[in-house]
C-alpha cells in the first residue's frame, strides 16, 4: 500500500494536580479551544473536549505521526503554560503527572461525545476518582490505587 492511512480515536482523561478545582467556567471555553489548537498542531483532530473544575476529557483522532504519550505530554505542557499566562489566580496551575487513554471505535463516538459534554452535570453527584475508577473498570484496565492519584 503506497499511502499511509489511519483513524485512531482516543478518549483521554487527566486531572489537575491534587484535583485542585482550578478550571472554572470563566476559563474553561478558552482552555478547551486552546487545547484543540494544540491538537491541530499535532495533526490530531479534537472531536470533543470537556470536563469539570478538576479534570478534562478529550476525544480526538490521533495523528499518524504522534504517539498517545507524546500527544498528551505536549497537550498538558502547552495548556499548563497557557493557563498560567491568564493571571495570578492560575500561577500555581499544574496537571497531574499521569493520564488515562482509551481507544474508541467509530460506533462509540456519539456516546463518548455526549458523555464528555455532560461532565459538569455528572460531577454534581460523582467524584472524579469514582468516575475514573468506573472508566478503568469499563475498559478493563488494571490499576493500583496507590499509583493513580497525585
Amino acid at each position: 500500500m503506497a499511502q499511509s492511512l489511519a483513524k485512531i480515536l482516543v478518549h483521554i482523561v487527566f486531572s489537575t494536580k491534587g484535583r485542585v478545582p482550578s478550571i472554572n467556567l470563566s476559563i474553561e471555553p478558552e482552555l478547551h479551544a486552546y487545547m484543540a489548537t494544540v491538537l491541530r498542531r499535532l495533526e490530531s483532530l479534537a472531536l470533543e473536549i470537556g470536563g469539570s473544575d478538576d479534570h478534562v476529557h478529550v476525544l480526538c483522532s490521533l495523528g499518524r505521526k504522534v504517539s498517545v504519550a507524546d500527544l498528551i505530554k505536549e497537550l498538558k505542557h502547552s495548556s499548563s503554560g497557557w493557563i498560567k499566562s491568564k493571571g495570578g489566580e492560575y500561577r500555581s496551575f499544574y496537571w497531574q503527572g499521569g493520564y488515562a487513554a482509551f481507544s474508541i471505535g467509530e460506533s462509540g463516538v456519539a456516546a463518548c461525545r455526549t458523555y464528555i459534554r455532560n461532565q459538569r452535570v455528572r460531577h454534581r453527584k460523582v467524584s472524579f476518582q469514582d468516575e475514573l475508577r468506573a472508566l478503568l473498570s469499563r475498559y478493563r484496565v488494571e490499576f493500583d490505587e496507590r499509583y493513580v492519584w497525585d
